[in-house]
Protein backbone atom coordinates (compact mmCIF):
# COMPACT_ATOMS: atom_id res chain seq x y z
CA UNK A 1 0.00 0.00 0.00
CA UNK A 2 1.07 3.21 -0.49
CA UNK A 3 1.32 6.84 0.10
CA UNK A 4 1.76 9.47 -1.74
CA UNK A 5 4.40 12.01 -2.83
CA UNK A 6 2.50 15.10 -3.61
CA UNK A 7 -0.58 14.76 -2.59
CA UNK A 8 -2.67 17.36 -0.48
CA UNK A 9 -3.02 17.60 3.42
CA UNK A 10 -4.83 14.87 4.95
CA UNK A 11 -8.29 15.00 5.33
CA UNK A 12 -11.52 12.72 7.13
CA UNK A 13 -12.30 9.85 5.53
CA UNK A 14 -10.80 6.10 4.85
CA UNK A 15 -8.26 5.85 2.97
CA UNK A 16 -4.32 4.56 2.97
CA UNK A 17 -3.57 8.01 4.42
CA UNK A 18 -6.16 8.48 7.42
CA UNK A 19 -8.23 5.33 7.96
CA UNK A 20 -11.86 5.06 9.38
CA UNK A 21 -12.37 3.99 13.40
CA UNK A 22 -14.57 1.81 10.94
CA UNK A 23 -11.74 -0.49 9.99
CA UNK A 24 -10.25 -0.34 12.82
CA UNK A 25 -7.99 -3.75 13.86
CA UNK A 26 -9.67 -6.19 15.65
CA UNK A 27 -8.53 -8.11 18.91
CA UNK A 28 -7.47 -10.89 16.86
CA UNK A 29 -5.60 -8.61 14.19
CA UNK A 30 -3.66 -6.44 17.53
CA UNK A 31 -2.15 -10.23 18.69
CA UNK A 32 -0.82 -11.02 15.42
CA UNK A 33 0.67 -7.61 15.03
CA UNK A 34 2.74 -8.10 18.24
CA UNK A 35 3.80 -11.98 18.06
CA UNK A 36 7.45 -12.48 17.79
CA UNK A 37 8.51 -12.66 14.59
CA UNK A 38 9.02 -16.85 13.57
CA UNK A 39 11.87 -18.33 13.17
CA UNK A 40 14.26 -17.72 9.99
CA UNK A 41 15.73 -20.01 8.46
CA UNK A 42 16.71 -17.46 5.60
CA UNK A 43 19.55 -17.77 3.11
CA UNK A 44 23.08 -16.19 3.19
CA UNK A 45 23.05 -12.84 1.95
CA UNK A 46 23.45 -12.50 -1.98
CA UNK A 47 22.03 -15.95 -2.02
CA UNK A 48 18.53 -14.88 -3.44
CA UNK A 49 19.04 -11.22 -4.16
CA UNK A 50 15.53 -9.53 -5.14
CA UNK A 51 16.20 -8.53 -8.98
CA UNK A 52 15.04 -5.16 -10.26
CA UNK A 53 11.33 -4.88 -11.24
CA UNK A 54 12.14 -4.55 -15.29
CA UNK A 55 12.80 -8.19 -15.55
CA UNK A 56 10.72 -10.88 -17.41
CA UNK A 57 7.72 -11.57 -15.09
CA UNK A 58 6.27 -15.29 -15.24
CA UNK A 59 2.99 -13.66 -13.79
CA UNK A 60 1.80 -10.99 -11.37
CA UNK A 61 -0.46 -11.59 -8.17
CA UNK A 62 -2.76 -9.13 -7.21
CA UNK A 63 -6.20 -8.56 -4.51
CA UNK A 64 -9.73 -8.21 -4.59
CA UNK A 65 -11.17 -6.60 -1.49
CA UNK A 66 -14.30 -7.21 -0.59
CA UNK A 67 -14.46 -4.97 2.75
CA UNK A 68 -16.90 -2.35 2.96
CA UNK A 69 -15.89 -1.85 6.80
CA UNK A 70 -12.57 -0.72 4.85
CA UNK A 71 -13.84 0.94 1.86
CA UNK A 72 -17.20 1.96 2.73
CA UNK A 73 -19.66 3.14 -0.06
CA UNK A 74 -15.71 3.56 -1.88
CA UNK A 75 -15.83 -0.41 -2.42
CA UNK A 76 -17.44 -1.02 -5.79
CA UNK A 77 -15.06 2.11 -7.49
CA UNK A 78 -12.77 0.35 -6.26
CA UNK A 79 -12.95 -3.16 -7.06
CA UNK A 80 -14.01 -1.89 -10.99
CA UNK A 81 -10.17 0.08 -10.53
CA UNK A 82 -8.59 -3.17 -9.54
CA UNK A 83 -10.81 -5.18 -12.46
CA UNK A 84 -8.95 -2.84 -14.89
CA UNK A 85 -5.69 -2.61 -13.46
CA UNK A 86 -5.49 -6.99 -13.86
CA UNK A 87 -7.33 -6.68 -16.69
CA UNK A 88 -4.84 -4.37 -18.67
CA UNK A 89 -1.41 -6.46 -17.01
CA UNK A 90 -3.43 -9.51 -18.19
CA UNK A 91 -2.55 -8.28 -22.02
CA UNK A 92 0.94 -8.65 -21.51
CA UNK A 93 1.64 -11.22 -18.91
CA UNK A 94 -0.79 -13.64 -16.38
CA UNK A 95 -2.41 -11.76 -13.65
CA UNK A 96 -3.88 -14.13 -10.79
CA UNK A 97 -6.25 -12.08 -8.43
CA UNK A 98 -6.52 -13.58 -4.55
CA UNK A 99 -10.34 -13.34 -3.96
CA UNK A 100 -12.48 -14.34 -1.14
CA UNK A 101 -15.03 -17.06 -1.39
CA UNK A 102 -17.98 -14.86 -1.18
CA UNK A 103 -16.45 -12.06 -3.58
CA UNK A 104 -14.57 -14.93 -6.23
CA UNK A 105 -17.48 -14.88 -8.46
CA UNK A 106 -17.73 -11.19 -8.71
CA UNK A 107 -13.69 -11.21 -8.91
CA UNK A 108 -14.08 -13.59 -12.13
CA UNK A 109 -16.90 -11.84 -13.38
CA UNK A 110 -15.11 -8.62 -13.50
CA UNK A 111 -11.97 -9.32 -14.10
CA UNK A 112 -13.09 -11.37 -17.42
CA UNK A 113 -11.60 -14.68 -18.89
CA UNK A 114 -8.03 -13.28 -19.05
CA UNK A 115 -7.57 -13.07 -15.19
CA UNK A 116 -6.70 -15.95 -12.69
CA UNK A 117 -9.34 -15.94 -9.81
CA UNK A 118 -8.13 -17.75 -6.35
CA UNK A 119 -10.05 -17.80 -3.42
CA UNK A 120 -7.97 -19.84 -1.23
CA UNK A 121 -5.91 -17.38 -0.35
CA UNK A 122 -8.27 -14.95 1.47
CA UNK A 123 -7.17 -11.49 2.24
CA UNK A 124 -8.12 -7.95 3.58
CA UNK A 125 -7.51 -5.59 1.15
CA UNK A 126 -6.29 -5.00 -1.97
CA UNK A 127 -2.45 -3.87 -1.38
CA UNK A 128 -0.54 -6.58 -3.03
CA UNK A 129 2.26 -4.77 -2.75
CA UNK A 130 2.95 -4.50 0.74
CA UNK A 131 0.94 -7.83 1.33
CA UNK A 132 2.36 -10.53 -0.68
CA UNK A 133 5.64 -12.20 -0.65
CA UNK A 134 8.86 -10.77 -2.64
CA UNK A 135 10.23 -13.09 -4.80
CA UNK A 136 13.81 -13.71 -5.00
CA UNK A 137 16.14 -15.40 -7.71
CA UNK A 138 19.58 -16.77 -7.46
CA UNK A 139 20.44 -16.53 -11.02
CA UNK A 140 20.73 -20.17 -11.33
CA UNK A 141 16.82 -20.92 -12.16
CA UNK A 142 16.61 -20.92 -8.25
CA UNK A 143 13.50 -18.56 -6.85
CA UNK A 144 12.04 -18.69 -3.14
CA UNK A 145 9.87 -15.75 -1.31
CA UNK A 146 10.53 -13.33 1.50
CA UNK A 147 7.92 -12.31 4.04
CA UNK A 148 7.99 -9.21 5.84
CA UNK A 149 5.71 -9.44 8.52
CA UNK A 150 2.96 -7.34 7.46
CA UNK A 151 1.28 -5.87 10.94
CA UNK A 152 -1.21 -3.37 9.04
CA UNK A 153 1.40 -0.59 8.25
CA UNK A 154 1.77 -0.26 12.29
CA UNK A 155 -1.20 -1.67 13.74
CA UNK A 156 -3.32 0.89 11.65
CA UNK A 157 -6.22 -1.76 10.01
CA UNK A 158 -7.37 -5.10 10.52
CA UNK A 159 -4.96 -7.44 8.48
CA UNK A 160 -5.54 -11.14 9.75
CA UNK A 161 -5.71 -12.12 6.83
CA UNK A 162 -3.13 -9.90 4.68
CA UNK A 163 -0.41 -11.05 7.41
CA UNK A 164 -0.66 -14.69 6.20
CA UNK A 165 -1.13 -13.92 2.28
CA UNK A 166 2.97 -13.73 1.99
CA UNK A 167 3.49 -17.05 3.62
CA UNK A 168 0.08 -18.55 1.49
CA UNK A 169 1.09 -17.49 -1.96
CA UNK A 170 4.56 -19.17 -1.44
CA UNK A 171 2.92 -22.13 -0.39
CA UNK A 172 0.41 -22.50 -3.18
CA UNK A 173 3.66 -21.60 -5.55
CA UNK A 174 5.49 -24.33 -4.11
CA UNK A 175 8.70 -21.98 -3.41
CA UNK A 176 10.85 -21.84 0.04
CA UNK A 177 9.17 -18.92 2.32
CA UNK A 178 11.49 -17.23 4.80
CA UNK A 179 10.46 -13.80 7.20
CA UNK A 180 12.71 -11.64 7.52
CA UNK A 181 14.16 -10.20 10.34
CA UNK A 182 11.82 -6.64 10.42
CA UNK A 183 8.69 -5.68 10.15
CA UNK A 184 7.57 -3.55 7.24
CA UNK A 185 6.16 -4.19 3.45
CA UNK A 186 7.28 -4.01 -0.11
CA UNK A 187 6.12 -0.25 -1.34
CA UNK A 188 8.87 0.85 1.30
CA UNK A 189 11.22 -0.43 -0.06
CA UNK A 190 12.83 -0.06 -3.62
CA UNK A 191 15.80 -1.96 -4.68
CA UNK A 192 17.94 -2.06 -8.01
CA UNK A 193 18.79 -5.70 -7.97
CA UNK A 194 22.48 -4.66 -7.79
CA UNK A 195 23.02 -4.40 -3.75
CA UNK A 196 21.50 -0.93 -3.48
CA UNK A 197 18.06 0.25 -1.79
CA UNK A 198 16.14 3.00 -0.97
CA UNK A 199 13.92 3.65 1.59
CA UNK A 200 11.71 6.25 3.91
CA UNK A 201 12.60 6.08 7.66
CA UNK A 202 9.47 7.35 8.46
CA UNK A 203 8.11 3.78 7.21
CA UNK A 204 10.63 1.83 8.94
CA UNK A 205 12.95 3.12 11.56
CA UNK A 206 9.75 3.57 13.87
CA UNK A 207 8.06 2.27 16.22
CA UNK A 208 4.89 1.06 14.86
CA UNK A 209 6.69 -1.27 13.17
CA UNK A 210 9.95 -2.10 14.61
CA UNK A 211 10.31 -1.21 18.08
CA UNK A 212 13.41 -1.48 19.80
CA UNK A 213 15.78 -1.86 16.35
CA UNK A 214 18.15 0.56 15.42
CA UNK A 215 18.59 2.35 11.85
CA UNK A 216 21.22 0.20 12.12
CA UNK A 217 19.47 -2.80 12.51
CA UNK A 218 16.61 -2.54 10.39
CA UNK A 219 19.16 -1.67 7.35
CA UNK A 220 20.75 -4.76 8.30
CA UNK A 221 17.62 -6.88 7.88
CA UNK A 222 16.55 -5.07 4.96
CA UNK A 223 19.88 -6.16 3.44
CA UNK A 224 19.37 -9.69 4.26
CA UNK A 225 16.07 -9.97 3.05
CA UNK A 226 17.19 -8.29 -0.35
CA UNK A 227 20.50 -9.79 -0.80
CA UNK A 228 21.79 -6.28 -0.50
CA UNK A 229 24.45 -4.05 1.20
CA UNK A 230 23.65 -0.68 0.93
CA UNK A 231 20.49 1.32 1.71
CA UNK A 232 19.90 5.21 0.63
CA UNK A 233 18.00 6.97 3.21
CA UNK A 234 15.38 9.42 2.81
CA UNK A 235 13.46 10.87 6.22
CA UNK A 236 9.80 10.99 4.95
CA UNK A 237 6.85 12.18 6.37
CA UNK A 238 5.80 10.28 9.65
CA UNK A 239 2.13 10.12 10.63
CA UNK A 240 0.42 11.68 8.03
CA UNK A 241 -0.46 8.68 5.75
CA UNK A 242 -1.28 5.34 6.95
CA UNK A 243 2.05 3.94 5.22
CA UNK A 244 3.87 6.93 6.64
CA UNK A 245 5.17 7.99 3.39
CA UNK A 246 6.23 4.11 1.64
CA UNK A 247 9.09 5.32 -1.36
CA UNK A 248 7.36 3.49 -4.11
CA UNK A 249 5.13 6.85 -5.00
CA UNK A 250 7.81 8.98 -5.06
CA UNK A 251 11.24 7.43 -5.75
CA UNK A 252 12.06 4.46 -7.84
CA UNK A 253 15.13 2.75 -9.06
CA UNK A 254 15.37 2.30 -13.21
CA UNK A 255 18.25 0.13 -13.19
CA UNK A 256 21.61 0.06 -11.36
CA UNK A 257 22.92 3.44 -11.03
CA UNK A 258 19.75 5.02 -12.52
CA UNK A 259 16.28 6.12 -10.70
CA UNK A 260 13.77 8.90 -11.33
CA UNK A 261 11.67 11.23 -8.58
CA UNK A 262 8.33 12.50 -8.65
CA UNK A 263 8.80 15.98 -8.12
CA UNK A 264 5.93 18.44 -7.34
CA UNK A 265 4.68 21.89 -9.04
CA UNK A 266 6.68 24.77 -7.91
CA UNK A 267 3.75 26.14 -5.79
CA UNK A 268 3.20 23.26 -3.93
CA UNK A 269 5.42 23.23 -0.48
CA UNK A 270 3.29 20.38 1.83
CA UNK A 271 5.62 18.54 3.67
CA UNK A 272 5.50 15.66 0.88
CA UNK A 273 6.22 18.23 -1.33
CA UNK A 274 9.29 18.97 0.37
CA UNK A 275 9.79 15.69 0.80
CA UNK A 276 10.19 14.70 -2.49
CA UNK A 277 12.56 17.87 -3.24
CA UNK A 278 14.95 16.17 -0.37
CA UNK A 279 14.64 12.72 -1.66
CA UNK A 280 15.86 14.25 -5.02
CA UNK A 281 18.45 15.75 -3.71
CA UNK A 282 19.86 12.92 -1.95
CA UNK A 283 19.49 10.51 -4.86
CA UNK A 284 21.45 12.87 -6.74
CA UNK A 285 24.39 12.83 -4.12
CA UNK A 286 24.20 9.01 -3.26
CA UNK A 287 26.49 6.08 -4.67
CA UNK A 288 25.05 2.86 -5.33
CA UNK A 289 26.43 0.14 -3.43
CA UNK A 290 29.21 -0.64 -6.20
CA UNK A 291 30.17 2.97 -5.97
CA UNK A 292 28.58 3.98 -9.03
CA UNK A 293 27.34 7.90 -9.02
CA UNK A 294 23.27 8.12 -9.21
CA UNK A 295 21.72 9.51 -12.37
CA UNK A 296 18.69 10.83 -11.33
CA UNK A 297 15.81 11.42 -13.77
CA UNK A 298 12.35 14.02 -12.92
CA UNK A 299 9.08 12.93 -13.45
CA UNK A 300 7.33 15.87 -13.09
CA UNK A 301 3.86 14.97 -11.22
CA UNK A 302 0.51 17.15 -11.70
CA UNK A 303 -1.15 20.03 -10.88
CA UNK A 304 -3.12 19.10 -8.01
CA UNK A 305 -5.57 22.47 -9.10
CA UNK A 306 -6.27 20.66 -12.76
CA UNK A 307 -6.57 17.00 -11.83
CA UNK A 308 -10.31 15.14 -12.17
CA UNK A 309 -10.47 14.69 -8.43
CA UNK A 310 -11.36 16.85 -5.42
CA UNK A 311 -10.68 14.10 -2.93
CA UNK A 312 -8.07 16.06 -0.34
CA UNK A 313 -6.55 13.02 0.25
CA UNK A 314 -6.14 11.74 -3.50
CA UNK A 315 -2.88 10.15 -4.67
CA UNK A 316 -1.37 11.52 -8.11
CA UNK A 317 1.70 9.79 -8.74
CA UNK A 318 2.70 8.72 -11.76
CA UNK A 319 5.72 7.34 -10.34
CA UNK A 320 3.80 4.30 -9.13
CA UNK A 321 3.38 2.87 -12.26
CA UNK A 322 3.91 -0.80 -12.61
CA UNK A 323 6.61 -2.62 -15.11
CA UNK A 324 5.22 -5.82 -16.86
CA UNK A 325 6.31 -8.22 -19.43
CA UNK A 326 6.42 -5.67 -22.62
CA UNK A 327 4.30 -2.56 -20.87
CA UNK A 328 4.40 0.00 -18.46
CA UNK A 329 0.60 0.31 -16.32
CA UNK A 330 0.93 3.69 -15.14
CA UNK A 331 -1.73 6.02 -14.01
CA UNK A 332 -3.50 9.35 -15.85
CA UNK A 333 -5.16 12.25 -13.16
CA UNK A 334 -7.36 14.30 -15.68
CA UNK A 335 -4.53 16.78 -16.20
CA UNK A 336 -3.63 16.57 -19.75
CA UNK A 337 -0.31 18.35 -20.21
CA UNK A 338 1.16 16.61 -17.02
CA UNK A 339 -0.61 13.06 -17.79
CA UNK A 340 0.68 13.78 -21.76
CA UNK A 341 4.36 14.61 -20.36
CA UNK A 342 4.45 11.79 -17.95
CA UNK A 343 3.34 9.61 -20.51
CA UNK A 344 6.61 10.70 -22.99
CA UNK A 345 9.05 10.67 -20.03
CA UNK A 346 7.99 7.13 -19.31
CA UNK A 347 8.20 6.13 -23.36
CA UNK A 348 11.34 7.27 -23.16
CA UNK A 349 12.88 5.32 -20.50
CA UNK A 350 11.10 2.58 -21.72
CA UNK A 351 11.44 2.32 -25.53
CA UNK A 352 10.60 -0.95 -25.99
CA UNK A 353 7.22 -1.20 -23.82
CA UNK A 354 4.03 0.29 -24.94
CA UNK A 355 3.10 2.73 -22.43
CA UNK A 356 -0.63 2.27 -20.46
CA UNK A 357 -2.00 5.09 -19.22
CA UNK A 358 -5.87 4.22 -16.71
CA UNK A 359 -7.71 6.43 -14.67
CA UNK A 360 -7.58 4.73 -11.76
CA UNK A 361 -9.12 7.54 -9.21
CA UNK A 362 -11.57 5.35 -7.05
CA UNK A 363 -8.57 3.45 -6.32
CA UNK A 364 -6.62 7.05 -6.07
CA UNK A 365 -8.91 8.04 -3.60
CA UNK A 366 -7.60 5.63 -1.14
CA UNK A 367 -4.13 6.83 -0.89
CA UNK A 368 -3.02 3.83 -3.35
CA UNK A 369 -1.61 3.26 -6.84
CA UNK A 370 -1.04 0.95 -9.39
CA UNK A 371 2.66 -0.31 -7.98
CA UNK A 372 0.54 -0.68 -4.91
CA UNK A 373 -1.66 -3.22 -5.85
CA UNK A 374 1.07 -5.40 -7.93
CA UNK A 375 3.36 -8.17 -6.65
CA UNK A 376 5.60 -9.40 -9.64
CA UNK A 377 6.50 -13.03 -9.31
CA UNK A 378 9.89 -12.82 -11.92
CA UNK A 379 11.28 -15.66 -14.14
CA UNK A 380 13.73 -17.28 -12.07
Amino acid sequence: MNERSVARHAGPGLNRRRFLAAAGLTAAGAALATTALPDKATAAPGTFPVPVEDVRHTRTRMAFPDSSAIWGAKLSGVQADIALIARTIAKYEPVVVCANSASAAKARTMCGPTVTVVSSIPVDDCWMRDTGPVFRTDGYGGLDTVGLNFNGWGNKQTHNRDALVAERIAAHVGVPFTYADLVGEGGAIEQDGAGTLMATRSSLVNRNRNPGMSERQIETAMCDAYGASKVIWFDGVKGQDITDDHVDATSRFLAHGEALVQMPVAADNDAYARDARLQYSTLSASTTAKGRAMDVMRLQGPDYNKIRSTNRDFLASYANFYLCNDAVISAQFGDTRADEAARATLQRLYPDRYIEQLNIDRLGTGGGGIHCVTQQQPVA
